[in-house]
This record gives C-alpha cells, structure tokens and sequence, in this order.
C-alpha cells in the first residue's frame, strides 16, 4: 500500500490470535484525528472488550508521525464546527474507553506525538517509542483547558511536575526526555522498533489472563485514587480459585511452560 492510499479511520487487525493491532490511517495529514475517527476507534474499543479471546492491544499509525493530535479546525466556529462542537466529550470518551480496555496495549509510536494524541498514548499501558520523536502538549498555546480525566492520567501516570511541565510550558520534548520523565517505556531505533514491540507483546501473552487484567484494572483505580478493597479482593478471589492458577502452580513445579486458558 503506498503512503496516500486507502487513507480513512483507523483500521482494526484481529488476524494473530489473542492479538489485535490498531493502526491510524491519515498519514497524508499525520494521522490527526476526525470525528469519524473517534467513531471508528470507539466502535473498535468495544468489539475489542467483549472479546474474551483477546490478550494484548497495539495501537500505532501509518507514515511518519504516530498522530499530530484532533482536528483542530473541527473546534472552531465555521462549517466544520459543528463535529467538534456537537459532542465536546467525544475526545474524551474515546480515550477513557481506551483505558479502560481489560487486556493490557501498547502504544507503537513509530513518530512524532501531539495534541490529544499524547493522552491517546498515555491512556496505554506501554509505550515504545522510536529515537527522534517529540511530544508537544500545546492545549495552553491554544487557549484550551484540558478535559478533566486526561488531567488525571498525566498527574497519576507522569507525576504533577512533569503534567505542569508538559501542559503549562507546551515545550517540545525530545525522546530521550520523554524515557526519563517516563512518559516512554523503552525506546528503540526505527529497525529495532517492532522487535521492542514484540518483546513487549509476548511477555505479556505469556501471562496468566485472568490476573493481568485484574490487577491492571486494580492498578489504574488505585493510580487514580480510586481503591475500591471489595472490587479488588473480588478480583483476587477469582484469580485465586482459576484454572490459570493451577496450571501456573503444576507448570512452575514441573519446570515448564504455562498453558493459560483464561479460566
């Protein structure tokens, strides 16, 4: 497929079992985000939930940049207003079912990342990102408040000097500080990028299902300051009395690999 063709909204690939790859599909404009395309990945998050087969999420985009952030002329006043304006939490809500997703994602930032597209990433698990990207947050230089949630995650994820850093002064940052600060979890040279991926993506499909997705589920709510103990100790109890549990016991004392089914 060449750079221009078949642009749309972001394609959905379920072919590798237990896994799926979500790729942004406009690198023609940097993959910046329409309204049909919050549709579209909203419509993917919730295939992608009530799979029960599904282990690992990676989301990535086409072309030179992972995402270059909304459609900022869908927020003004004009025309195209009307989808930006019509529906303000649409943003939000996409990125929050993104979070949300029971099984563990990783962010392939195969470029640049910018805008909304910087919690887009951070509302993932992982994120590998590709020597000499940037990251801009610039919502300040635009006259925005950010919505509250992504507020959230930036303070709980980065910690509140990097989220005041990242949001107050909309610096650009390169990679290098991007994996001090955090905001990456490794970082890898452009032929080493799918190799990070992949190293990342088979460890955890090589967990038991049932405790990945409790405990990360736990350790979001806990982040966010959000610690429900019976919720957890339900989640606790399930793993405790599962199949996936039993095998990991038999296959630690056997000396080999486990074989989860998710039960």
């Amino acid at each position: 497929m060449s750079l221009h063709e078949g642009e749309g909204p972001p394609l959905l690939d379920t072919g590798v079992p237990g896994r799926a790859t979500i790729t942004l599909n406009r690198p023609r404009h940097l993959n910046r985000l329409h309204r049909e395309d919050l549709l579209a990945l909203q419509a993917h998050f919730a295939r992608l939930a009530a799979d029960p087969t599904l282990r690992v999420v990676v989301l990535t985009g086409r072309g030179r940049l992972f995402c270059a952030g909304f459609n900022i002329d869908e927020l003004g006043e004009g025309p195209a207003a009307g989808a930006g304006t019509a529906d303000p939490q649409l943003f939000e809500r996409t990125v929050d079912a993104l979070e949300a997703l029971p099984v563990p994602t990783i962010a392939r930032l195969n470029g640049g990342v910018f805008g909304g597209a910087t919690d887009l990433a951070l509302a993932c698990d992982f994120r590998v990102g590709v020597a000499g990207m940037e990251l801009r947050m610039p919502a300040a230089r635009l006259g925005l408040h950010y919505y509250p949630s992504g507020l959230v995650r930036y303070v709980s994820r980065l910690g509140l000097p990097a989220a005041k850093r990242l949001f107050l002064l909309a610096e650009t940052v390169p990679a290098d500080e991007l994996l001090r600060l955090g905001y990456l979890d490794a970082l890898a040279a452009p032929e080493a990028l799918d190799a990070e991926v992949e190293r990342l993506a088979a460890s955890l499909l090589a967990g038991a299902p049932l405790a990945l997705q409790g405990m990360k589920l736990s350790l979001d709510e806990v982040a966010r300051g959000e610690l429900d103990l019976d919720r957890i100790r339900r989640r606790e109890a399930r793993c405790a009395t599962s199949d996936d549990l039993r095998e990991g016991l038999a296959a630690f004392a056997a000396r080999r690999e486990p074989r989860f089914n998710g039960r």
